[in-house]
């Protein structure tokens, strides 16, 4: 996502020209059963229609979000004609009562006309796709999945695609996903949480992408203090900024940990973590909803707002931390309500009751039998039937 966020139209235009000439020679070089793209590279599903290759597109965010997309640049459903004004309300299909700062970003003016476009572009390779897979599961979102039933292509849930760790299928650790990470995990982190009571811990992450500025680092810091909670806490040193003294005096008394980067699946699985605050990427989300973690939703754009939308509103296994809406920026009030609401509140053990349902419907979509491996054995026998 950080590369799509500085691919200005000159760049598209590049992959246009190159991406399919040199997908070409590929398919021309062997016999090739099935082509499974991402929608970012939209030129792809011409090329495997060209050599009558059937075409599968993986999404990897919610069906929730393919849902905004294709009813926006299919014109299938009204919008509101200025998408500038975030406040205008949205009623769609399956989805609660949305505004415009909810709908996914790559298709507001902000994002620019870049990613926009590139959006319109991979509305228009659908017609040369057979399949949309979808790493979600139908029991996550039975009512989205129910109204996309006339789509074209079909949708597909295959998911949650996480390791086969979370699943509970490798207890030994060997095949979480550490070794797939961008950085080095720290491991310490690991030995600490081993020493915290159950459901103690509050684990915050804002993913590989986004940076904290200082007034949020503080915010956060100062609500952790306040309220005493023990913490895990992934965030690089240029955010921590001016807020350097605040952590170091919390790491130094036992509170806390921080570290540049973590086993994400790991920390989620273990029995110290009592709360999740993220920035809500469909990853995260589908790995917390997994390991049955409630969170405290803190979205940025593209996906995430309607992936926190879909936390609380649909999944119900959290809260929603807003900005303050005269300053725009975030108070030590408001982290301290969310960190509250979602381990103390009178609604907190119907969420961690709702997490844990969820984890197993997780678990049991990918078993044997299950909803997305059913889906999945049975996509695999349409690609065989096809050849």
């Amino acid at each position: 996502m950080r590369s799509l966020a500085s691919c200005d139209d000159g760049s598209r235009s590049s992959l246009r020209i190159f991406g399919p000439k040199n997908l070409s020679k590929i398919v021309e070089s062997k016999k090739f059963d099935c082509l499974i793209t991402v929608p970012f590279a939209p030129w792809a599903p011409g090329v495997a229609a060209a050599y009558n290759i059937p075409c599968a597109i993986l999404w990897i965010q919610a069906c929730g979000a393919y849902s905004v997309y294709y009813r926006y640049f299919k014109k299938t459903n009204t919008f509101p004609e200025d998408l500038e004004d975030l406040n205008q309300t949205v009623k769609l299909p399956a989805l609660p009562l949305l505004e415009v700062r909810d709908l996914p970003s790559f298709i507001l003016p902000s994002s620019g006309s870049h990613l926009i476009n590139l959006m319109v572009d991979f509305a228009d390779c659908l017609k040369y796709a057979k399949w949309v897979l979808v790493n979600t599961f139908y029991e996550l979102e039975p009512e989205m999945i129910d109204s996309m039933s006339g789509f074209k292509p079909d949708i597909i849930p295959i998911g949650p695609l996480v390791s086969p760790f979370l699943l509970g299928a490798d207890q030994d650790g060997t095949l979480d996903g550490e070794n797939l990470d961008m950085w080095k995990a720290d491991g310490y982190c690991m030995e600490w949480l081993d020493k915290q009571a159950r459901s103690s811990v509050v684990y915050i992450s804002f993913g590989s992408i986004l940076k904290s500025s200082e007034t949020q680092v503080e915010s956060i810091a100062t609500a952790l203090k306040n309220r005493g909670v023990s913490f895990l806490w992934v965030i690089r040193p240029k955010e921590i900024g001016e807020n350097v003294d605040v952590l170091q005096e919390m790491v130094r008394e036992g509170q806390g940990v921080v570290i540049e980067w973590g086993p994400q699946e790991r920390i989620l699985s273990h029995v110290a973590i009592s709360c999740f605050v993220t920035h809500c990427g469909w990853n995260s989300t589908t790995e917390t909803v997994t390991t049955g973690v409630p969170v405290v939703a803190y979205p940025n754009w593209i996906d995430q707002p309607l992936d926190a939308v879909l936390l609380v509103d649909v999944f119900g296994i959290g809260v929603r931390m807003k900005n303050d809406a005269v300053d725009g920026e975030l108070k030590v009030e408001e982290v301290e309500r969310c960190i509250d609401a979602v381990t103390v509140g009178p609604a907190a053990a119907e969420m961690r009751k709702r997490a844990t349902e969820l984890k197993h419907a997780a678990r049991s979509a990918m078993a044997p039998g299950g909803s997305s491996a059913r889906n999945l054995d049975s996509f695999i026998g349409e690609i065989t039937t096809i050849n």
